[in-house]
C-alpha cells in the first residue's frame, strides 16, 4: 500500500442499529442480528430487498473449545442474508487480522468496484455459558506444549506479558491504569445500550476488584456478553439523498506481527514496532495526520491497550501514557481532553470488540450523539484490537 487511498471519502456509512448488550440474551444471536439487521435498513431510509451486499467477522470469541454455531454462536454474512430473505450480490467474511478494520475495508471496496450498491456490515457477539476462558485441554499439542502446561493459555496471560514489561520499564503503576478504567466506565454508563448503563466505576472499587492474571484485574477486561451492530454502507453520492448525513470512510490500516512468536506471546517491543508501522500506514492511506484528528478512539478490550494505542498514534509520548492518563489526559469532560474513550469503549460497554469505536465515530461525527454530541468532531478514529495485531479507520464529517 503506498499514497492515499483511491476511494477515500467515496463511500459512507448512512445507517446504524445497535441492539441492548446483555451478560446472556434471552433470545438467540441470530434473532437479535435479523432484528437488528432490519433495525439497521429501517434507519438508512431503505427496504430490506435494496440491500445487495453483507459483510462481517463471524467470530466466537472464547479460549474454552466452544462448539461454533452459525446462528446461534455467530452469525456469518451467509447466513444474515439467507434469514432476512435477500439473495445478495455480494456475501463476504473477513479472516484475517483485525476484524473489524477488515470488514469495513471489504465493505469499502465492494461499494467503491461496483460489486454491491448498499453493503450491511454487522458485528454479533455470543457470550457462551461457562467459565468464558477455561482451558478444557487434556493434552496439549503444536505450540501450545510449550505454555500451556506452564499455565500460559488464553488472552489473559497474553496481554499480563506486555502489561508487567510496561509497568517495569516506565515505572508505571497499577494505580494510573485505575483512570482509564473509570473513565470508559463514566462514558458507558451514559449510553442506553451499554451493559454497564448507570453503573459508573470509582477507583476504589477498581484497586479492590481481584486479581485474575497478574497484574490484570477484573476490571481491566471488558466483560462478555451478547449483542449485535449493524451499519449500512453505500456511496457518498447516494448518501446525500437518504436521511442522516453521511459518514464517509477516508482511510483505513491494519498489521500483522512482523517476528515470529508463539500464538499468544505478545512482547511490549513487537507491539510498539508493529504499532508505530500501521500508524503509519493508516496516515498515509488516509491523506492526514495524528494532529487532524479530533475524536481518537481508542481500542480498550484490556485496559493497557489504552496506553499503547495512545503512543504509537502520537498522541502522547513513548512510555508517558500512564502519566499522561492520570493526569486527565482522556478525560472527556476535561477542557482540552483527548476523548479517546468518550463511547465508553468495551470497558464502558461490554465485549463488543471495537463496535463502541466504530459507532462513536459514526454518531458524533453524523450529529446523532443527542446530549453527548460533540460539536467540534469532524475526523474521527476507531481503532480495533491491538496496535500490532489489529488496525484502525478514520472517519470523517465532510469529504476531503
Amino acid at each position: 500500500m503506498s499514497g492515499r487511498f483511491a476511494a477515500s471519502n467515496r463511500v459512507a456509512i448512512a445507517g446504524y442499529a445497535q441492539s441492548v448488550i446483555q451478560r446472556r440474551a434471552e433470545r438467540p444471536l441470530g434473532a437479535l442480528a435479523v432484528d437488528t439487521a432490519r433495525e439497521a435498513i429501517a434507519d438508512t431510509g431503505l427496504r430490506v430487498d435494496q440491500i445487495d451486499g453483507f459483510v462481517s467477522s463471524s467470530l466466537l470469541p472464547s479460549a474454552r473449545g466452544q462448539v461454533t454455531e452459525d446462528g446461534v454462536s455467530t452469525v456469518s454474512s451467509a447466513w444474515l442474508a439467507q434469514h432476512l430473505g435477500v439473495n445478495p450480490r455480494y456475501v463476504a467474511g473477513f479472516e484475517g487480522i483485525g476484524q473489524i478494520t477488515g470488514s469495513v475495508g471489504m465493505a469499502v471496496n465492494a461499494v467503491a468496484s461496483g460489486a454491491a450498491d448498499f453493503v450491511l456490515l454487522h458485528r454479533a457477539l455470543h457470550n457462551p455459558a461457562g467459565r468464558y476462558h477455561a482451558n478444557p485441554m487434556r493434552e496439549a499439542r503444536g505450540s501450545q506444549q510449550w505454555t500451556a502446561p506452564q499455565g500460559f493459555f488464553g488472552p489473559l496471560a497474553m496481554i499480563a506479558l506486555p502489561y508487567n514489561e510496561y509497568l517495569q520499564r516506565y515505572g508505571a503503576k497499577r494505580e494510573s491504569m485505575a483512570a482509564v478504567a473509570v473513565e470508559a466506565r463514566k462514558n458507558g454508563a451514559r449510553i442506553p445500550w451499554s451493559y454497564w448503563r448507570d453503573r459508573p466505576l470509582g477507583a476504589d472499587e477498581y484497586l479492590a476488584a481481584p486479581t485474575l492474571f497478574d497484574p490484570v484485574c477484573r476490571y481491566d477486561c471488558d466483560i462478555p456478553a451478547d449483542g449485535v451492530a449493524a451499519f449500512v454502507f453505500t456511496s457518498a453520492e447516494r448518501a446525500r439523498d437518504l436521511p442522516h448525513p453521511p459518514v464517509y470512510v477516508a482511510g483505513y490500516a491494519a498489521g500483522t506481527p512482523a517476528k515470529r512468536r508463539l500464538p499468544l506471546h505478545w512482547p511490549l517491543d513487537d507491539i510498539v514496532e508493529g504499532g508505530a508501522e500501521t500508524a503509519r500506514r493508516l496516515w498515509e492511506h488516509a491523506g492526514i495526520g495524528v494532529g487532524d484528528v479530533d475524536l481518537p478512539q481508542v481500542y480498550d478490550g484490556f485496559s493497557p491497550f489504552v496506553w499503547l494505542w495512545l503512543e504509537v498514534l502520537g498522541l502522547c509520548p513513548p512510555g508517558e501514557a500512564h502519566r499522561f492518563v492520570e493526569a486527565g489526559g482522556i478525560d472527556s469532560d476535561r477542557p482540552g481532553g483527548i476523548p479517546a474513550l468518550s463511547g465508553g469503549g468495551a470497558l464502558g460497554n461490554g465485549r463488543m470488540h471495537g463496535i463502541p469505536q466504530m459507532l462513536e465515530c459514526y454518531l458524533q461525527l453524523a450529529r446523532r450523539a443527542g446530549d453527548r454530541q460533540r460539536e467540534e468532531a469532524t475526523i474521527g478514529l476507531a481503532c480495533h484490537s491491538s496496535p500490532h495485531f489489529g488496525g484502525a479507520v478514520v472517519y470523517s464529517a465532510e469529504r476531503f
